[in-house]
């Protein structure tokens, strides 16, 4: 059902909701061939809607000059959108805060960059003097 939904968005786009088949066609068409991140958005959506018929839910109304989009079918997009959204964001961790304030850092911690562990903390090996360089041939 991710055409129809695909719909729904081309139609809310519209400045009046509304846009001739012609019309709607061409925007379709184009978003449907845009490449997977489109692709992928309407999937995740359709997950939440596995049974859509915009017709029958009356969130798209058709008529001779072309299909509008209805205040439920805006609700519904946006409710939509909303779920995905909520459920697309990361639990969070057990050890963060739970209250609003933010974590203090001290000054040191603030300035220090993260440096990769193991890193410029071994000694240097140097050649011993006799040793020849291993590139010399």
């Amino acid at each position: 059902m991710s055409f129809q939904l695909t719909v729904l968005k081309v139609l809310a786009g519209q400045p009046a909701g509304r846009a001739s088949v012609a019309e709607l066609r061409h925007a379709v068409e184009i978003l449907m061939n845009s490449g997977r991140d489109w692709t992928d958005r309407m999937k995740r959506l359709a997950e939440h809607a596995p049974d859509l018929n915009i017709f029958s839910a009356k969130l798209v109304l058709r008529d001779v000059e072309g299909w509008e989009i209805t205040e439920d079918g805006r609700r519904f997009l946006s409710t939509l959108e909303t779920a995905v959204a909520v459920r697309r964001q990361s639990p969070r961790s057990l050890a963060a805060p739970a209250s609003s304030e933010p974590v203090e850092r001290s000054e040191d911690a603030a300035k220090k960059p993260d440096l990769p562990r193991g890193r410029g903390r071994r000694p240097r090996h140097r050649r011993e003097r006799d040793r020849p360089n291993r590139r010399a041939v």
